[in-house]
């Protein structure tokens, strides 16, 4: 594969703007979760999406979870965004607002739609896996704005649609 193509591909990608997802489990010594760009809707019978998540110790527990957790983001989030995309970045910490579902997995509190789901499928791409999982269970929440992710930053976005300063 030549650098030039690797270096054209990131360019596409980067300037294709996406929501912003936290990805959360419940994992043997507690919960776990990262942020995700990838998540986008597969299948309305049965209800599924998929996303794709870099090899990382987060990643690790989210792709060998039998549950998880997708908490789609709204403009309130951009600092809880930059958080769980950092290595060491806060976690789970009782001022995000975090709760456990009844079973047993972590859910944000406020986040626009909680969604809970089964993994059906696991493709390793590379360095990446792909997920592919059955919503199981949405809970949607107060919309406050939208949460893209750009240029390698979090924009914000409010219902009006007029953006708010690049936040990170």
């Amino acid at each position: 594969m030549s650098d030039e193509l690797v270096t054209g591909f990131r360019a596409a990608f980067r300037g294709y703007p996406t929501g912003v997802a936290i990805i959360s489990v419940a994992g043997p010594d507690g919960p776990a979760g990262l942020t995700a760009s990838s998540v986008a809707s597969v299948s309305l019978a049965p209800p599924a999406l998929s996303f794709s998540v870099m090899d990382s110790p987060s990643a690790k527990l989210i792709t060998a979870a039998p549950s998880l957790v997708v908490n789609l983001l709204g403009a309130a989030h951009a600092d809880l965004a930059h958080d769980f995309a950092r290595p060491g970045g806060p976690r789970f910490t009782p001022d995000q607002d975090w709760i456990t579902l009844p079973t047993g997995e972590p859910a944000l509190r406020d986040a626009q739609a909680v969604m809970r789901c089964l993994p059906l499928h696991r493709v390793a791409v590379g360095a990446s896996t792909v997920v592919v999982a059955e919503v199981t269970t949405v809970l949607t929440g107060t919309p406050d704005g939208r949460l893209i992710y750009h240029e390698r930053r979090f924009h914000t976005f409010h219902a009006s649609g007029d953006p708010q300063p690049r936040l990170r």
